[in-house]
């Protein structure tokens, strides 16, 4: 470690200039020779501690070891195109895109660049770049399911519902066990008006759901389950949906989520009665008690 810290020490100065224009000549140190083997062994080493710590949601100082890694190796993608992540996983939008312009710049058949600058716009909220950047990895590389919802996510974001919804179709087509697509379709049919095939969509997607994941249509398919006369059962699917996760209990997270105003408004009624909130509350301090030291 210190050897390597030595060496981009010795590097930064190099950069700078500073090394070539020594006061007193015999106080120059004596700098070794760099090829570009070692200095690509060095930026890959960097980059692959950058994505170890990123495992870890340790994320400033994955993004301090891309960083470096791109001043090692600016000519690989890859590197533009982890630290393009980096930030986007950090809510730091517009570095994202500046960096994965570059790594799209250096390798721009690279399928999961366009992927992730289609995310890194769509955080943005730039919806109309985020549908070029998505069609164009899929230009490339075909079907690919957490793509295609992705577009299906920007075409709804955008007002373009039968857009949408064949984009979504399309994901579910790819991968039966894919149920993300289904529930935002349910999303859709909801706010039109089509309650009982949103209500369909969504028992599919519980179905399949196999962990924590399945809160969020449990909790719309209890929220529609409970408004259509089936009160008890409602309750009992609300009561697991928030016990499962805690999250689908917040309006600002459902809305993040992409829930339309129509089951938004349904919802805050569904969060408010005391079953659904004694639920919440138990969850809650379930979580909670799981996060503290022991």
């Amino acid at each position: 470690m210190y050897k390597r810290i030595a060496l981009l020490f010795t590097i930064l100065l190099l950069n700078s200039g500073i090394a070539r224009r020594p006061a007193i000549a015999y106080l120059v140190p004596h700098l070794p020779h760099l090829d570009d083997r070692q200095l690509e062994r060095e930026g890959n080493d960097l980059l692959g501690e950058s994505i170890q710590l990123a495992q870890l949601q340790q994320f400033d100082l994955a993004i301090t070891r891309a960083k470096l890694a791109t001043q090692l190796i600016p000519k690989n993608p890859d590197v533009w195109s982890v630290l393009g992540g980096l930030y986007l996983a950090d809510n730091k939008t517009d570095l994202s895109i500046a960096a994965l312009q570059k790594a799209k710049a250096l390798e721009p058949k690279e399928s999961a660049i366009w992927f992730r600058l289609g995310n890194a716009y769509f955080q943005k909220k730039d919806y109309p770049k985020a549908i070029e950047s998505l069609q164009s990895g899929l230009a490339l590389k075909p079907n690919v399911p957490g793509a295609l919802f992705d577009l299906g996510n920007a075409y709804l974001m955008s007002g373009k519902k039968n857009e949408a919804i064949a984009t979504y179709e399309k994901a579910y087509a790819q991968d039966k066990k894919f149920w993300y697509p289904l529930n935002n379709i349910g999303l859709i049919k909801y706010e039109i008006g089509d309650v009982k095939e949103a209500i369909r969509l969504w028992k599919l997607s519980v179905a399949a759901a196999t962990d924590s994941t399945g809160a969020e249509p449990k909790l719309a398919l209890a929220v529609a389950t409970y408004q259509t006369g089936d009160q008890d059962q409602g309750l009992k699917l609300g009561e697991a949906a928030v016990k499962l996760d805690s999250r689908y209990s917040d309006i600002k997270f459902l809305k993040e989520n992409l829930w339309g105003d129509r089951l938004i408004a349904a919802t805050q009624e569904f969060l408010e009665l005391p079953r659904i909130k004694a639920a919440i509350s138990q969850s809650k301090s379930t979580e909670s008690e799981g996060r503290s030291p022991r």
